[in-house]
């Protein structure tokens, strides 16, 4: 009997699994393929814009996605830097065979953690209630809680043009009887799809006609403990192409042959991430689209084709990749192909992830919705932390959408759900000056510690790193510097210069400025900064984004204050919709299917308007008054 059971190894489920086992509780990970754990069926890549920040908040709270990144990078970038810290973002190439097999080496060292190699064709209930899972061998295994973490295997099928094949990513079998046993609970069942590129062999590829794009010199860390660097030492670069007319040309020629535009395709493809098919007809006034060649291992001779996914027939997908720049000569390793695949309904959870149909069984990953390897770890670590709690007899851990991306996420699909596979993006936070990669630690860490995956070592140091940048932030408030000393710097950066003694952060909080400069000044007056801290430029940038941005961020915070007085107001469970006179018939079933706790989660449900509010607010009242 096992505490938690997690199906599926991917980025959700190696997540789920190494919390609740790190949590203290008996953990069971049943996968199809060991060798598959943690793969990368397609961009070999962590990060990017809002991503990033996820995969940072994940390293806060206690995961591992962030430690395995930094183990396995072969380039490090952070995006977005001549911009504000809102959009900063860490983007990292990955060794895609390193990650993978690095991942399992660390599970096989996870207490309290089992792993088995088996199908899972079915998952028991009883009385409402989960109750373990059957493998394909008919065995029955049990548990108090079951976290279905299953990607784009639930039926899923590949497509080229009008050939389909019924399997997985990479040719890997797909699972039926999960799809069928959540029908019979009642779930929502909905058809997504996804692609991933052609892989071309490197040594085929002509880089002189294409340009080079190498990462930053600084290498960078997603995770906020010392220890993990590259295992390899290796800085590769990634390389610039652009499509052409003739590439569209034969696109368009070909549209009918094409698996989506062909009629083949049931799912519902990712917006943000469309096939270079689908960016052809959307985009049709534009004259080309960029497409990167980016090394997926450096133990293999294969180039990914990034931006270039496609579900056209084998022969009309040659004659594209032939007439991209520096491809006429090449060998292709495997032709892009889409896939579709059963998810459910996120509006069928709690924000805990726990279905509402079904009592302690959870979801995370792409059977929710979502794209991406980042948005679906972060819901595996939030998914077996709250398996784990309620396991434990102990309330769930939510986060606010002022909290984390990962809350954000998880509120926008417990209450407004999606039609298509979810993709993160930074546009979608109301808070993202709050949801920062530089702050995710001071934001998060503790929340870890609270649940057990932050040790006291780990704590420890975070604690020291607070008070660190509480106590330089007092001392620039304080220490004032003369002019004569202040002056010169200022001068050579083209800042104003000082009309008397000022305090060091009214003069951080200049644009121009940095804490660099700052350390400039102090020693020239002979100060030697004391932080007592391991890392100086950890704290100096918080006291510098603090005082920089110290307007913007109060008024992030008071409008959080504000919402979070619409989270307090919660909504009793056994409320009668039908009994609320005068709301929209639209927002009444909306209502009754997501169920919402607060008054907060009700207003950002789709098609429930302010009118609508309005009338449950003076319902709900009413209610509580009787």
């Amino acid at each position: 009997m096992y505490d938690v059971i997690v199906v599926g190894a991917g980025h959700a489920g190696c997540e789920a699994a190494m919390a609740a086992a790190n949590m203290g509780l008996k953990t069971l990970l049943a996968t199809g393929n060991l060798n598959m754990t943690a793969s990368m069926p397609c961009n070999p890549s962590i990060g990017g814009p809002a991503k990033g920040v996820v995969v940072r908040e994940i390293d806060a709270l206690g995961g591992y996605m962030g430690k395995n990144a930094d183990l396995c990078q072969i380039q490090t970038k952070m995006l977005n830097r001549s911009k504000g810290p809102a959009v900063w973002a860490l983007r990292f190439q990955c060794d895609k065979l390193l990650y993978a097999r690095e991942m399992l080496k660390h599970l096989k060292t996870v207490n309290n953690l089992d792993l088995v190699e088996a199908i899972v064709e079915d998952v028991l209930v009883e009385d409402g209630s989960v109750k373990g899972i059957t493998l394909d061998n008919g065995e029955n295994i049990y548990s108090k809680a079951v976290i279905l973490t299953t990607g784009t295997y639930l039926d899923s099928r590949i497509l080229r043009g009008h050939w389909t094949s019924k399997e997985g990513p990479d040719g890997q079998k797909t699972s039926k009887g999960i799809s069928d046993a959540l029908r019979r609970m009642g779930f929502t069942i909905q058809r997504l799809k996804t692609g991933t590129p052609a892989r071309i062999k490197a040594s085929t590829i002509d880089f002189s006609k294409v340009s080079v794009e190498n990462g930053d010199e600084t290498t960078w860390h997603f995770s906020h403990d010392k220890g993990y660097e590259s295992l390899t030492g290796v800085k590769a670069p990634c390389y610039l192409a652009y499509t052409n007319q003739e590439i569209h040309d034969l696109i368009r020629a070909n549209l009918d042959k094409s698996a989506m535009y062909g009629g083949v395709v049931e799912g519902i493809g990712p917006r943000y991430c469309p096939s270079i098919e689908d960016k052809v007809v959307r985009f049709s006034d534009k004259e080309r689209h960029q497409i990167f060649y980016e090394p997926e291992s450096l133990e293999i001779d294969q180039e990914y084709i990034q931006g270039f996914s496609t579900s056209m027939p084998v022969e009309v997908q040659d004659k594209m990749i032939r007439l991209l720049p520096g491809l006429k000569d090449c060998e292709v390793i495997r032709y892009a192909y889409a896939i579709e695949y059963d998810a459910i309904d996120p509006l069928e959870l709690w924000p805990s992830l726990e279905t509402k149909l079904v009592k302690n069984l959870f979801t995370a990953g792409q059977i929710n919705g979502t794209s991406g390897y980042e948005e679906a770890a972060g819901q595996g670590l939030m998914a077996g932390i709250n398996a784990g709690l309620k396991v434990q007899g102990k309330d769930p851990l939510i986060l606010g959408r002022d909290e984390a991306y990962i809350g954000l996420m998880i509120d926008d699909l417990v209450t407004k759900g999606t039609k298509e596979p979810y993709r993160l993006l930074t546009s979608r936070s109301e808070f993202r000056l709050l949801l920062r990669h530089d702050n995710a630690d001071l934001r998060l860490r503790e929340k870890g510690y609270q649940v057990g995956l932050i040790s006291d070592v780990q704590h420890e140091r975070f604690l020291r790193k607070v008070r660190a940048i509480e106590d330089t932030k007092k001392f620039f408030l304080s220490h004032k510097i003369k002019q004569q000393i202040a002056d010169p710097i200022l001068e050579s950066i083209g800042s104003m210069i000082l009309s008397e003694s000022t305090a060091l952060a009214s003069i951080l909080k200049r644009p121009e400025v940095t804490y660099k400069h700052i350390l400039e000044m102090l020693d020239k007056e002979g100060i030697a900064l004391n932080v007592d801290y391991d890392s100086i430029d950890e704290v100096l940038e918080q006291v510098e984004i603090s005082f920089k941005y110290d307007g913007y961020i109060r008024k992030s915070y008071e409008m959080a204050e504000r919402m979070k007085s619409y989270e307090a107001m919660t909504i009793p469970s056994d409320i009668n919709y039908d009994l609320v006179d005068n709301i929209a018939l639209e927002a009444r079933e909306k209502l009754k299917k997501v169920r919402p706790l607060t008054m907060g989660q009700a207003s950002r449900i789709s098609g429930v308007n302010p009118a609508d509010i309005s009338v449950l607010f003076v319902y709900v009242e009413k209610l509580r008054r009787m």
